[in-house]
């Protein structure tokens, strides 16, 4: 009984996700083709925070929030410890801003069209060529005052201990004069929805048919660039104030249990 109630589930919710991108991207699409004069940044935040938020509803998802959040009308990057796709909705709802994703994702059905629509930085970091690439785009999107979310990880880890940062978007960072928000995401301990060591479909299996969710994400301060800082000191400072959020948030979560 157990077993079919979770298939249910997980048919009702990656339903859910079909019909609600599949209303709301043409609609956003549309908005683009006949609104080009308006601020399209905030246009393309408001979309993406509303499907976001969307997603989070039909995958049973809550999430709690600490921390300062940063001000408008500045460029920031978004570095975060990754434990779950649903972190990337999480992220997406609370700052906007484009996200960083591996390649392959762009040839997904709907949801790489979703992803090519609102301006994701696609890269595959097993060539250097495009990781060249995903950089000065990073560069050129924080330079004009933009939002971007990155895993510095580059991949889903499970538990609380924030792997090694690859440095490529703190080289971003460096020359385009943005501040550096960290993030830690930690998720109750008897989530479904957390990563443990399977494969991506195993993953994203198991967390439509999970029981609903909590999550909790904790910001830091900014970390504002400094003359002559070097991008591997942006990372080492960044790694090691995400792994204090990443504990504290891992205190947060546990007290609401």
């Amino acid at each position: 009984m157990v077993t079919a109630r979770r298939l249910v589930r997980s048919a009702a919710r990656v339903a859910g996700f079909g019909a609600v991108t599949a209303l709301m991207l043409p609609a956003f699409v549309l908005r683009e083709a006949v609104s080009p004069l308006s601020d399209p940044e905030a246009r393309r935040d408001a979309w993406v925070g509303a499907w976001a938020a969307a997603l989070l509803r039909i995958f049973g998802v809550s999430a709690s929030t600490r921390g300062p959040m940063p001000v408008h009308g500045h460029g920031h990057l978004i570095v975060a410890n990754h434990r779950s796709t649903a972190d990337i909705l999480v992220l997406l709802r609370a700052f906007g801003g484009r996200m960083v994703s591996r390649a392959d994702l762009a040839g997904w059905p709907l949801v790489g069209q979703a992803a090519r629509a609102v301006g994701t930085v696609f890269v595959d970091r097993s060539d250097a060529v495009s990781g060249a690439a995903a950089v000065r785009v990073i560069r050129s999107h924080l330079a004009q005052g933009s939002t971007v979310i990155v895993f510095p990880e580059g991949t889903t880890f499970p538990g609380d201990d924030v792997r090694p940062f690859h440095a490529g978007a703190f080289v971003a960072a460096l020359h385009s004069g943005a501040d550096i928000i960290p993030v830690g995401l930690a998720y109750a301990a008897d989530s479904d929805a957390a990563f443990v060591n399977e494969s991506f479909p195993a993953h994203l299996a198991r967390m439509a048919a999970a029981d609903p969710s909590r999550v909790a994400m904790c910001i830091g301060a900014p970390i504002t660039i400094r003359e002559k800082v070097r991008a591997a000191r942006l990372r080492d400072d960044a790694q090691t104030e995400v792994q204090r959020l990443v504990h504290e948030a891992r205190r947060m979560v546990d007290h609401d249990a």
